[in-house]
């Protein structure tokens, strides 16, 4: 065989062991990661009945007397808004945890808030105390508000850049995948029954266990390890075993040239870690901080969450006998995970931008079509319970097809290195209170509009298509450095780089080793 074609094997199998690499990397992160808040989002629906019967009992039993329906409804509430206050203190952690440990190191640790929830579930019953089951909530809001926003940045910071968009959005998928598992073990066959609810529960620390023996074999984000840390060769020996052995010259020196960039905008010195005040204050990212946070804020208000507890009602009228409704939940479920794997494959084809707004525009179309659909089957027109039927599945594949995964990969792509945790602070902190508000108003705004009650997410839909469509550049295939020209352009200023020192490839070559 002739050396060069020795050569394109060698580099072939490099290739392939790098895209390996990566793969385990984002599947062993996103398994204790972004799947974890699907799942847990999940798995409280099914023993609601019997979590607030346990409430009630153990009121009786301390008391001598129960609990009348509304007050066991408002502790039933007080479990389910403990998730969005954790989420929002773990987003508001996620930052600084990410500066101060890294993006992998930040996961492991972030396991151990899951692991004592867990064990909090589990001897609830033993304890005789429901108060055990809202900390434990809380502690696994943290959870999923940390990964939610330090596993999107240690995607995005680890994939090349033909496929940053795509790893960064399977975040979504596996978060679309923790859904539809969730209704799956929450089945009466498996976990969902009364006896077995506390195990359900507390079924969120076997994915917490496999990221701890796994996830530690991989590498650190690369551009975490350069930017923040300045460790060049640690850097090279992270994106060389990404890469498969070789360190691709054009990607270290866009890196080199993001810690320019930063260093430029510090007067030359290392820059320190941006705080959420000090964006807010800086008028050269006003646009992209307005960006996030409407994209943020919008995932969580335009009613996707929602419009799964109404699938109930929806479902029951048209005709599905009660107890076969959770086999027909799992289809929206489902829906959720099949529209973001079709996205994470069309996301380099068509764009961020456009999957964002057209999602948006779509989920607008289907709002109006199900108002339509609810307001004729309250007057008995025959067939609307199916047309409302379609309409859930419609609106949740719209929703996967775009919002829900576009929203988070921007910060990892619209902002640079010392500026991105603080950016992911606020994005999951708009994310987490548009939830808890969801979650809390959603009840009063169905008693108060009756079929009319998703016309306030209409106008969210119509806002965020707007605004977005206005302010969001495309992002796709772009560094770092087109796509703050991009911006800048809006803001009406213009920023010049210098151009970074060449790469040399022949002085910083490693072959690493590679995970098998």
């Amino acid at each position: 065989m002739s050396s060069t074609g020795t050569n394109e094997t060698e580099e072939r199998g490099n290739s392939a062991g790098g895209a390996r690499t990566l793969a385990l990397t984002v599947f062993f992160a996103a398994i204790g990661g972004t799947f974890q808040y699907g799942y847990n989002i999940s798995i409280i629906n099914a023993p609601t009945s019997y979590i607030q019967n346990f409430i009630n009992d153990t009121y009786m039993e301390r008391w001598g007397t129960g609990l009348d329906t509304p007050q066991v409804t408002l502790l039933w509430t007080f479990i389910v808004s403990a998730f969005s206050l954790g989420g929002l203190l773990g987003a508001l952690l996620a930052g600084p945890m990410a500066v101060r440990f890294g993006r992998k190191v930040s996961l492991l640790l972030n396991n151990s808030f899951l692991l004592v929830g867990a064990v909090l579930v589990l001897t609830c019953k033993v304890a005789k105390s429901f108060e055990m089951i809202v900390l434990a909530r809380f502690l696994v809001g943290i959870n999923s508000g940390v990964s939610m926003n330090i596993q999107p940045m240690y995607f995005g910071e680890s994939a090349p850049k033909h496929l940053r968009g795509a790893v960064a959005f399977s975040s979504a998928v596996f978060t679309a995948f923790g859904i539809f598992f969730g209704q799956v073990v929450g089945l009466t066959e498996l976990l969902g029954s009364e006896p077995l609810w506390p195990y359900l529960l507390a079924s969120n620390a076997l994915p917490a266990l496999i990221q701890l023996v796994t996830l530690p074999w991989f590498p650190e984000s690369p551009r975490y390890l350069l930017i923040d840390r300045g460790d060049r060769e640690a850097c090279v020996q992270a994106l060389g075993r990404l890469r498969g052995g070789k360190v691709p010259p054009l990607e270290m020196k866009e890196m080199l040239q993001e810690q320019q960039m930063s260093a430029a905008l510090n007067s030359g010195s290392s820059a320190p870690a941006k705080t959420p005040w000090s964006l807010f204050k800086d008028p050269d990212l006003r646009l992209q901080l307005r960006t996030v946070m409407t994209a943020s804020s919008a995932m969580m208000l335009c009613g996707n969450d929602s419009i799964y507890f109404y699938a109930y009602y929806i479902f029951l009228e048209a005709g599905i006998p009660p107890e076969k409704i959770q086999y027909i939940t799992i289809g929206t479920g489902a829906s959720e995970f099949t529209a973001s794997l079709l996205s994470n494959v069309l996301i380099e084809r068509v764009g961020r931008r456009y999957l964002l707004i057209g999602g948006y525009s779509l989920m607008v179309c289907w709002t109006i079509v199900f108002t339509v659909a609810l307001t004729l089957q309250s007057h008995g027109v025959t067939g609307m319970p199916y047309l409302s039927m379609a309409c859930v599945f419609a609106y949740i594949l719209s929703f996967g097809l775009g919002p829900a995964g576009v929203t988070g990969i921007l910060p990892a792509e619209i902002f640079d290195q010392t500026a991105r945790p603080a950016a992911y602070m606020v994005a999951g902190s708009f994310m987490w209170i548009s939830l808890f508000l969801v979650g809390m108003l959603f009840p009063f705004i169905v008693n108060g509009l009756g079929n009319y009650c998703f016309l306030p997410f209409l106008v969210v839909c119509v806002v965020s298509a707007v605004v977005l469509g206005r302010t969001m550049p495309e992002t796709k295939g772009k560094t770092l450095a087109e796509i703050t020209a991009e911006f800048d352009r809006k803001n009406g200023r213009a920023f010049q780089v210098e151009e970074p020192e060449q790469y040399q490839p022949d002085v910083m070559h490693f072959l690493v080793p590679l995970v098998n």
